[in-house]
């Protein structure tokens, strides 16, 4: 079954939804989400999103500020560009109707989060993904030229490279044609054909045990993009959102940065304060000090968490700032305006990903990306906090034009249409074993978050090197011999997410941002001021079978 669109979008979060909306004005759209279309990780934002809104701020101050966090590693000319323009974006974000929180109802009530010099961060109140993510769904619906594919995964992207085996994977030569996608309510696989596609999958925190994302978070379009041969850079950065509530069934629930910002002080069991050891700024510094400064009290104390105090904050302003994290913290027992509440850090944002440039073209002609899926050079080595949201409305905006000019080189798909193969389940067959799955999910995320987690070593990464090696050779023979499901796409998926964040750690002699290692514990400027960039250039598609890329050396 093929559907032809002149522009796919792959993820529903800010940066998809925001290039959809756009790039319907110039022909029709096609939207696959593997769940249903509001579920991303833009929803779960609770902080907010960083911008130029105030007359003492300015966007020099803000690039100042996101390329200190991220040390050295920030390409200038795209961190001016998207704080130059981000205040225009979120502008039009008001405009499409969402309300972020204000003073009196005139002036926008801006927050601070650590490592911001100026208070800049728009919210409403403490679930600001939400509200971001309800304005684009609303204004997707009103798009009749726009159609919604729920409950559809991508499985493989089909590229000019696969098909032809001449062309290098990956190349100016290569073309990016469509995908496969996995109807997972039918179990039918369709073909999708476009003249431009925007990867908006989102990260890959499901990677770890202990994460702040939600499920949907496994690193597909990071892993099918590196099976098309798109390059991949600095995933050795993966950053861990210091307070995340501990509770057994909290499911890591993330306690926003603004709470720090609004006076949280982090405390030890024994109520003593600890961060102005580390950093300056003390609980305002940066994510990557804040998370590793907690891992290494834990680890000296033995305690299972340390603790965020806000008692000393009037109880009706944790409420009324905090509306969503008050109450969720209540439902299991915690009342924040009296006791303090126990955290911990876990895995929260890939700040490495698919290449892109600043008008969010990969290394793949006609396929694009946007948001947590790319890496455009903005965060470096550790992102700012509320960088995010910003970075996907600024990419995907420009995005726009590129993908447009695209669908003016009218033609070029027709001639391979013919050529283009239908997917083929073969021999496979319905699996009788998905215990397989489950136990090798579990065995992934937990070697990553014992042996690739916030403090690192060379021994750690090189053992978890030869395990997923292991762990990957099971999940391709899995994966060819029986009928595929949405679980078996995953544990591929997050199988490749976990090799690339390990390949880019080893290859890293270093210690920087946010990644630490004990036998590299300082910042080489001189051999390493320099992305870790990774692909996979031996992907073939001599023989079709099940849609699926067959390696022949």
């Amino acid at each position: 079954m093929d559907i032809y669109k002149d522009f796919l979008v792959i993820g529903s979060g800010v940066a998809g939804l925001t290039f959809a909306l756009k790039v319907s004005e110039f022909g029709s759209v096609g939207i696959i989400t593997k769940d249903a279309l509001e579920e991303s990780a833009t929803k779960y934002a609770q902080g907010g999103i960083a911008s130029v809104m105030a007359d003492d701020d300015s966007c020099d101050l803000h690039a100042k500020d996101t390329m200190e966090a991220g040390r050295g590693l920030c390409q200038e000319d795209v961190v001016r560009i998207i704080c130059r323009e981000g205040p225009a974006r979120v502008r039009e974000l008001i405009g499409l109707g969402a309300q972020f929180d204000r003073i009196q109802g005139k002036d926008f009530h801006l927050s601070r989060e650590g490592g911001h010099s100026k208070s800049r961060i728009l919210h409403a109140h403490d679930f600001t993904g939400w509200e971001i993510e309800r304005t684009l769904v609303e204004a997707v619906h009103e798009k009749s030229n726009i159609e919604i594919f729920t409950h559809h995964m991508a499985v493989d992207l089909i590229t000019r490279a696969k098909l032809d085996p001449s062309i290098e994977p990956g190349s100016s030569e290569d073309e990016m044609l469509g995908l496969y996608a996995l109807d997972t309510a039918s179990n039918q696989v369709k073909t999708f054909l476009s003249s431009a596609t925007l990867l908006a999958s989102g990260g890959a925190g499901k990677v770890y045990l202990y994460t702040s994302n939600p499920d949907t978070a496994t690193g597909d379009g990071l892993a099918i993009a590196y099976r098309a041969g798109a390059k991949i850079a600095n995933m050795e950065f993966f950053q861990f959102h210091p307070t995340c509530l501990y509770h057994p069934q909290a499911k890591s629930f993330l306690i926003s940065e603004t709470v720090r910002g609004e006076g949280g002080i982090l405390r030890l069991k024994n109520g003593r304060t600890f961060m102005e050891k580390y950093h300056p700024l003390g609980c305002l510094a940066p994510r990557d000090i804040v998370a590793r400064a907690i891992d290494r009290e834990m680890k000296q104390s033995g305690d299972d968490c340390v603790y965020l105090d806000v008692t000393h904050i009037e109880g009706y302003r944790s409420r009324e700032r905090f509306p969503n994290i008050f109450k969720t913290c209540l439902d299991f027992g915690f009342d924040m305006s009296k006791e303090p509440i126990p955290v911990v850090p876990a895995a929260h944002y890939m700040c490495g990903g698919v290449m892109v440039d600043v008008n969010a073209q990969t290394s793949i002609p006609r396929l694009l990306a946007s948001g947590e899926v790319c890496y455009s050079g903005l965060h470096g080595a550790n992102r700012l906090a509320s960088n995010s949201l910003l970075e996907g409305l600024v990419l995907s905006h420009r995005g726009v034009s590129k993908a447009v000019s695209l669908l003016h080189q009218s033609g070029y798909l027709e001639k391979v249409k013919k050529s283009i193969p239908q997917w083929d389940s073969g021999n496979a067959v319905h699996s009788d074993e998905s215990v397989v799955v489950s136990h090798n999910w579990d065995e992934i995320r937990r070697l990553m978050w014992n042996y690739v987690g916030i403090v690192r070593s060379d021994k750690r990464l090189r053992r978890a090197e030869r395990r997923i090696e292991l762990l990957l050779d099971e999940i391709h023979e899995y994966y060819w011999n029986f009928k595929i499901t949405k679980d078996t796409l995953e544990l591929r998926n997050i199988a490749i997410a976990a090799q690339l964040i390990i390949q880019g750690a080893l290859q890293r002699k270093e210690s920087r941002g946010l990644h630490y290692n004990l036998d590299h514990p300082h910042t080489d400027d001189t051999h390493c001021l320099k992305d870790t960039i990774l692909q996979d250039t031996t992907q073939r598609l001599i023989t079709q079978h099940r849609g699926k890329t067959i390696s022949h050396e």
